[in-house]
C-alpha cells in the first residue's frame, strides 16, 4: 500500500491515463465506480496548455479535473524525446536538442521552442499539486547503439541527483519522487543504473525505456533482473506497461505499479478486451488469458452477445449487444467509444483487483 496526502492506493495498481487531465471519454466518478485508485497526468501537455499555473490557482489538478484523489505525474521526458525520434528541421536539425543541463524541444502545437530542466519539471509537478513525481530523464528508441544508451543512463543519473536537491529544498508537504532506472535492454546498464538511484533513498522506483519496441521476452527479462536489484519494500512501476497479460506476467516478477493509454486507445478503435475463461484465476496460460476482440469485424454485425458474458462493467452487465457496439463504432458514435473504454478499463481494474485478492 502506498500513502499519499489525497489517499491510500492498494498495490499492484492500475493508474488510467489522464494525459491532459482527463481520461478519453470518462467521468471522474465513473473511474471511481469502476474502482480506479489513482490516474495518471501528462507533464508535457499540461505544461503547454492550460498551463501548471492556472491549474496551481485551482488548488491543483486533482481540484481542477474533479478527481479528488491520488495523482502520478510522468516527467514529459518521454513525449519529448519521442518528438525527436528520427524528426529533423528543414536544415537537418533536431528537433529536441540535449545537453547537459536539460533539453530544448519545440511544441508539437505552434513550434514554439521550450527549455526543460530536472529543476524546471520538479516544480511544474509541485504546481499540479502531484502525489507522486517522475524526473527528467532521457529515454533512448529501442533500436540505440549502446553507447545512446549508456549516455542516457548518465544524464537520467545525473539529473535524478539534481531533481532529488532541488525537491529537498522546497518547505513543508512534497510529493514522492521516483527514480527511473533506464538502460534499454542492456544489463550492466540497467545495474549500474540502479546501483546509483539506490543510493538515493528514494520512496519509489520506477523501470522506464521498455515496451519502445523490443520483444515482450526482452522486456520481462529486464523487469526480472530489476526485480532483484531493487528495494522489495519499496514500489516499482513499470511505465507505459501494457497488455492485460503483460501487466499479469509483470506482477508476478514484483512489479506494483502501471501505466497504459492501450484500453482507452484500442477502445476508440473498435476493440475491447475478453477474458479467456468464465473466471478471473491468477493463472496464466501460454497464450495469454486475454483476447482482443474487434468489434468492426463483419461476424460482429449481428452477434447478440455481449463482449464478455462474465464482466460486470456498464457495456456488459446492461446488456450491450456487439452488434450495436459495431453499429456505434461504424458511426464514430460517441457512446460506442464510451461503452468500450469503460469495459476495456474494468477489465483491467478487475484483473488488479483479482491479484490483490490472490497474492495479497
Amino acid at each position: 500500500m502506498i500513502s499519499t496526502t489525497h489517499g491510500e492506493i492498494n498495490t499492484p495498481v492500475f493508474m488510467p491515463v489522464g494525459t491532459v487531465g482527463a481520461v478519453k471519454s470518462v467521468a471522474p466518478w465513473e473511474l471511481r465506480e469502476l474502482g480506479a485508485e489513482i490516474i495518471l497526468g501528462n507533464t508535457y501537455h499540461l505544461y503547454l496548455r492550460p498551463g501548471e499555473k492556472l491549474i496551481e490557482e485551482f488548488g491543483g489538478l486533482a481540484k481542477f479535473n474533479r478527481w479528488e484523489g491520488p495523482i502520478l505525474t510522468d516527467s514529459g521526458g518521454f513525449q519529448v524525446f519521442s518528438l525527436g525520434t528520427g524528426k529533423t528541421t528543414k536544415s537537418g536539425e533536431s528537433l529536441v536538442k540535449i545537453s547537459e543541463d536539460g533539453v530544448e524541444f519545440k511544441s508539437h502545437l505552434d513550434g514554439e521552442k521550450h527549455y526543460f530542466t530536472p529543476e524546471k519539471v520538479v516544480d511544474i509537478q509541485i504546481a499540479l499539486g502531484s502525489d507522486i513525481i517522475m524526473p527528467l530523464d532521457v529515454c533512448p528508441p529501442s533500436k540505440a547503439k549502446k553507447a545512446e544508451v549508456e549516455r542516457a543512463v548518465n544524464l537520467s543519473i545525473k539529473w535524478l541527483k539534481r531533481s532529488k536537491e532541488h525537491l529537498e529544498l522546497k518547505a513543508k508537504s512534497l510529493p514522492a519522487l521516483f527514480g527511473i532506472v533506464q538502460g534499454g535492454i542492456y544489463s550492466d546498464l540497467r545495474e549500474r543504473c540502479a546501483k546509483e538511484m539506490i543510493e538515493l533513498d528514494l520512496p519509489g522506483y520506477a523501470i522506464g525505456g521498455l515496451a519502445v519496441g523490443e520483444s515482450q521476452g526482452e522486456m520481462l527479462e529486464i523487469v526480472s533482473l530489476c526485480d532483484k536489484l531493487l528495494p522489495k519494500d519499496k514500489p516499482r512501476y513499470l511505465m507505459g506497461v501494457g497488455t492485460p497479460d503483460d501487466i499479469e506476467k509483470a506482477t508476478r516478477l514484483g512489479v506494483d505499479m502501471f501505466d497504459c493509454v492501450l484500453p482507452t486507445r484500442l477502445a476508440r478503435h473498435g476493440t475491447a478486451y475478453k477474458l479467456k475463461a468464465k473466471s478471473l484465476k491468477f493463472k496464466a496460460a501460454k497464450d495469454g488469458i486475454f483476447e482482443e476482440i474487434n468489434l468492426l469485424k463483419s461476424k460482429n454485425k449481428d452477434s447478440k452477445e455481449v463482449i464478455d458474458a462474465n464482466c460486470q462493467c456498464p457495456a456488459c452487465k446492461n446488456g450491450f449487444s456487439r452488434a450495436y457496439l459495431h453499429h456505434l463504432i461504424k458511426e464514430r458514435e460517441i457512446l460506442g467509444i464510451r461503452l468500450l473504454t469503460l469495459h476495456n478499463l474494468h477489465t483491467y481494474l478487475r484483473l488488479m483487483d483479482n491479484i490483490r485478492k490472490t497474492v495479497g
